[in-house]
């Protein structure tokens, strides 16, 4: 009996020392750039990039499985950081921040029941009709978005209903536009003056019996529009963002004022 527990111990003895050199030959030295880039991350860990955590989006960064600007959360300085320390060039692209496109708050789209699920906008999207709201498009209202943004650049407003940007905040990650079952969250340009916060592609008449602030396809905007920048696309006036010099004649036009400006717009003299 002794000597089959020598025997063996022997055995494991080598075994394991033989291993142990050979982990050790064959070992991959770390790349020391991983932790440098890491440390030029922001270190929020929302996954926004699409790797696993700053941990996961640093050696993608290495190995050349993703872009510095991928980091939204940081934003242009710290891509500017990842591309010094990997010695790569960095494309300016314009800051994103969400934009809501809903403005059917609780006093203007009308409910068709009373919801008393989960707390969450996810679960009561799979309700009859869409959720308790008439109108099947727009902003549920249960406040998902704002639970799920890592940056506290969403709040939900009591009185309306829908969720509010704070776009000092927002760091375009897009997380909350993954989240939202109405699609009502999109990034734009920081710079864009104004959008059109509906998404009821039915008729006017359609969208009035559900919310009085839905675009109704009028085409006043169109119509009024001096750029022309401004199309109505599935029954939604659409502006395209690159021809909108923020002149504010369709956000005065629109008669159920849906089209929203992201910055003060100039007072349009009647004619």
């Amino acid at each position: 009996m002794l000597t089959a527990v020598l025997v063996l111990g022997g055995a494991g003895l080598i075994l394991g020392a033989g291993l142990a050199f050979v982990a050790v030959k064959i070992a991959v030295p770390p790349d020391e750039r991983v932790a440098a880039v890491r440390a030029v991350l922001p270190g929020a860990n929302c996954g926004a990039c699409g790797f696993p955590g700053c941990d996961g989006m640093a050696a993608a960064l290495v190995k050349g499985e993703a872009k510095p600007e991928g980091c939204t959360a940081g934003g242009p300085s710290t891509a500017a950081a990842v591309a010094e320390v990997l010695g790569l060039e960095v494309s300016a692209g314009e800051r994103l921040v969400v934009a809501v496109h809903c403005v059917g708050s609780n006093e203007k789209a009308r409910r068709s029941y009373e919801y008393l699920g989960i707390d969450d906008c996810r679960a009561a999207a799979i309700m009859p009709g869409g959720g308790p709201k008439a109108c099947s498009y727009g902003c549920v209202g249960l406040g998902t978005c704002v639970k799920v943004c890592p940056f506290d650049a969403l709040s939900m407003d009591p009185v309306a209903g829908l969720p509010v940007v704070d776009r000092d905040k927002c760091t375009g990650c897009g997380i909350c536009t993954h989240e939202c079952p109405k699609n009502i969250l999109a990034l734009v340009p920081v710079s864009q003056p104004t959008f059109v916060a509906c998404r009821n592609v039915e008729k006017g008449p359609q969208v009035r019996k559900v919310c009085s602030a839905g675009c109704i396809a009028c085409g006043l905007c169109v119509r009024s529009c001096p750029q022309k920048t401004i199309s109505l696309v599935n029954n939604v006036a659409y502006i395209d963002p690159s021809g909108c010099d923020g002149c504010g004649t369709c956000v005065e036009k629109c008669p159920t004022k849906c089209i929203v400006a992201t910055r003060e717009v100039p007072v349009v003299q009647a004619v």
